[in-house]
């Protein structure tokens, strides 16, 4: 609950670093380069930046995010963007009233906030929601080191391990790349590429 209410509090009274209004280089590669399109699901897809971007390139998309904030920005970017997109107010832990499977899943800073707890039901809603082949890109946070300092705002230390990231999706999904690196202030995170066995 407090960090739902931390992301409103982002979203309705401050500038949220995160909402850059960029799609990142690494989805446009991809989607560049990749021909097929179909259904698109972007977990915690906040104002929907990356949501519109995939629905100007063709895909159906849904974008979830649990800020009624943040959803309602999204859905007036995208009618300015003359775009059809599908927003949803919800908890990506918990996507009951989603059906169809999805051809391709983006996850850009999302699960590394997710409670560790709840990251198994992050993995299975995943699992049920992606179909054969479907391909899966998520950003993520690694954990600071213990003796990093922390900012004032940061109540738990956000971020998931490599390896943690690899169990959690193993028994559906096959790694095929992970591109480590550190964001603008240094903070260690990686990109990885996942397909649906």
């Amino acid at each position: 609950m407090l960090r739902q209410l931390f992301f409103e509090f982002q979203y309705r009274f401050a500038r949220p670093p995160w909402d850059s209004g960029v799609t990142p280089p690494e989805v446009v590669a991809h989607v560049e380069n990749t021909p097929a399109r179909g259904r698109a699901l972007d977990l915690g897809c906040g104002t929907g930046t990356n949501s519109i971007y995939l629905a100007q390139r063709g895909f159906a998309v849904v974008g979830v995010d649990f800020s009624s904030k943040a959803i309602a920005t999204a859905r007036a970017k995208a009618r300015r963007a003359n775009v059809a997109v599908e927003f949803r107010v919800a908890d990506v832990t918990r996507l009951d009233a989603l059906r169809e499977p999805f051809d391709f899943v983006l996850d850009i800073g999302c699960l590394h906030a997710i409670d560790a707890a709840a990251r198994p039901r992050y993995a299975e809603q995943l699992a049920r929601l992606t179909r054969p082949g479907a391909r899966y890109i998520l950003y993520a946070f690694a954990p600071r080191p213990a003796n990093a300092p922390r900012h004032l705002i940061a109540f738990r230390n956000v971020g998931i391990a490599a390896e943690e990231v690899q169990q959690l999706f193993a028994a559906h999904f096959v790694l095929e790349r992970v591109d480590h690196g550190v964001d603008h202030n240094e903070r260690a995170s990686a990109w990885y590429w996942f397909a649906r066995r």
